[in-house]
Order: C-alpha cells, then structure tokens, then sequence
C-alpha cells in the first residue's frame, strides 16, 4: 500500500510523522514486542537489510512491495510500487545467499515495465488525463512462458482502476487481463475499492494454470475497514484462470481488528492483506500488515484452504448471510520470530529449498522512500 489517503493527511506523512514521533519519544522504537519461541511451523534463518534509497543503474531503490524467485536464473524478482515518481515504473533482479548469510542482497538488473506501445510508464505529474499511471504491488513469475504476472492499485484520484498484467522479461507488455467490473474505480454510489486499498497480493498455483489476487481491504459495498473492535469487512479473494483470463471463482477472507493502538490516541492506526502465497494447489498463506502510528508494525501469518470458502464471483454484496469466508489459522506472529524489527512487510515468496528439504519462505518490507523505515528481507525455514 502507498499514499493512502486520510482526512488531510496521506499515508506516506503518517509514516514520517510515526517515525519522527517514535524518534523523539523512544530512540526510534521499532514496535516489536521481545521475542518469543516464535513458531513451529517458521524458522528465522536470515535477516539483511539494504542501505536507504540504494542507487543502481540510475535508480532509486525502494518500495520494494512484491517479490518472486526465479529459480531458472537463482534471482529474487522485486517490484517497486514507485509510481514512476523516482523512476519509471520498474522491478529489480536481486541474487541474495540467505543461508549464508554474509552479505545483504546485491541488485544485479533493474527492468523498466512498458504499455501496450512500448514507451515507458509516465510519472504522475506529467501523464495526459487519459494515461493510467500504474501502482505496482505485486509479482510473479511464470516458469512455463518465463513471463511476469504484476498487479497494479490503480489510479482512483484520475479515474483509473486496478489492472493485472503480464510482461516479458524485459518487460515489455504481452497482455492486460480483463477484471471483474467490481474493481473498477469506484463509481457515485460508493461502491467499489477504496483508495489504495486494492489488488495488494498475488499467488500463483504450482501447476501454473490459475492466479489468486487478494484485495487489501473489502470493496466500499462488502463492509468497513477493521476497527479496533471489530474486524474488517471481507476481501474478495479471486481466481483467474491464465489461459482464458477469465475470473473463475472468488472467496471472502476476513481480517482481523486493529491489534495494536497508536501512541497517541485518535492518530492513524490500520489493518489489511498485504500478500498471499500458495503453499499447495488449495492452501494459501495470508499475510495481513498492521501499523499504528508511533507503535509500530504488527505482522501475523495465516493460513487458509481455498476450498473451504464459499464462491462470491456472482454476488454483488457480501453481506453476513450469503456467503461463508474461508477459516484461517495462525501460522505466525513475526513479533515472535526474533526480528531486529518489524517494518512495512508487502512480499512473499518461496526461495530456494534448503538442504534438509524444507522450503524456504522469504519476505521483504517496503520502505515507502522513507528514511525512517527499512527494506528488510527475512527468511524462514517452512515446515508444514
């Protein structure tokens, strides 16, 4: 997520007016709570950090909001959600040892996205009013075409809903796939997404056939954001088929309250998805992201069956009797793993296997551009 919009006040000022806050009145808390035993089914194995706004190849590096290993090449695919502020719309290859351990991820190639007609994604200041300005959030890489699957938020302010591309390695655009009508941009009688509050996660299934896109929060007609009190209204959770890019089948996810309280009360405080992963053809890993400000990030993972949830593709509305959201169950709370700090997590995804076998689950934080927040990569043993 990025700029979110508050009443006189964008995400991005909350995130430094946090940071200034914590600063001066904690020597820059981090707001994570001391470690525990962590969980059986996650292992800390590495954590590294990359130096604020990184230059390479003539870019800025940061907002590092989607990520996918590329086993072909042994990279790590990252997707900045810069809205070609810094720099034109982009993803970087990154080779990264974190069993070593010894040194921080090293950017190897950064890939400029293009449009239909080749020509580079313009910055917001300077795009006609008819050209969408993407906000990327999330990627994923198609082995059998070597192809990559990215979300965009969209454009709401100027008129432009959420989008779901494929482009080629270099980045060029092999296709737009069509969305239900339901995302986009929200229409005069309140419905559809809310401002940067979209198409945040992204999976892939093994077998290559059918993506997953996961809202961040549930669309204006399904239910409110999560309170402290209670918890948000669904999100829509859909199936694409790639070959047709038809939507197949759609599930309600439902997250859960605030769980932490901002240092100063009445000061901005959410919660939402921020990425899904496959761990089979059915389960799904949720990750779901809170911030408060001046207390910091909360990060718990769940786990859900597809299967389990009811299929809401043709429903208009979710209201509390017409539908059933998939169960979840907690896989981890990243308070609990022995994190140096928790910071603005937005990527999955399964690096290489270790050598006992078991997978490898990699995370990686967004920055926003701010220099009181990291971009912090982690991985964990996964079993189970």
């Amino acid at each position: 997520m990025h700029d979110l919009a508050l009443p006189g006040f964008t995400r991005r000022r909350a995130l430094w007016a946090a940071g200034a806050l914590a600063f001066a009145a904690a020597g820059c808390r981090s707001g994570v709570e001391p470690a525990g035993n962590g969980s059986r089914r996650l292992h800390l194995v590495a954590e590294s950090r990359l130096q604020h706004r990184l230059s390479f190849d003539g870019t800025s590096v940061g907002g590092l909001s989607g990520i996918d290993y590329d086993r072909r090449r042994g990279e790590y695919l990252l997707l900045s959600d810069d809205r070609s502020d810094f720099a034109p719309a982009r993803f970087y290859a990154m080779q990264w040892s974190p069993v070593a351990n010894a040194e921080p991820p090293r950017p190897v190639g950064v890939t400029y996205l293009r449009q239909a007609d080749g020509a580079l994604w313009p910055r917001r200041r300077e795009a006609a009013p008819e050209v969408a300005v993407p906000d990327p959030e999330a990627i994923r890489w198609r082995p059998e075409t070597d192809t990559l699957l990215w979300t965009s938020e969209g454009d709401p302010q100027r008129g432009f809903g959420q989008a779901f591309y494929e482009c080629r390695r270099d980045g060029s655009l092999v296709r737009q796939i069509a969305l239900p009508a339901m995302f986009d941009a929200a229409d005069d009688r309140g419905r559809g997404p809310r401002e940067n509050l979209g198409l945040e996660g992204l999976a892939l299934t093994p077998d290559g056939r059918h993506a997953w896109l996961a809202m961040e929060a549930a669309l204006r007609q399904d239910g409110p954001v999560p309170s402290f009190t209670s918890p948000g209204g669904p999100c829509r959770f859909t199936q694409i088929e790639l070959s047709s890019g038809k939507a197949v089948r759609q599930i309600a996810y439902v997250p859960d309250p605030i769980p932490r309280r901002p240092l100063l009360p009445g000061t901005y405080a959410d919660n939402g998805v921020s990425e899904i992963l496959m761990i089979d053809a059915d389960r799904m890993l949720v990750l779901e992201r809170a911030y408060a400000v001046g207390a910091g990030n909360s990060l718990r993972l769940y786990e859900i069956d597809t299967r389990h949830g009811s299929d809401v593709l043709a429903l208009d509305a979710l209201a509390s009797d017409n539908h059933r959201p998939a169960p979840k169950t907690l896989v981890a709370d990243f308070a609990a793993l022995g994190l140096s700090r928790l910071d603005n997590t937005e990527g999955l995804c399964w690096g290489p296997d270790l050598p006992n076998g078991h997978r490898l689950l990699v995370a990686v934080s967004d920055d926003n551009f701010n220099p009181l927040q990291i971009t912090q990569f982690a991985a964990f043993e996964f079993t189970g």
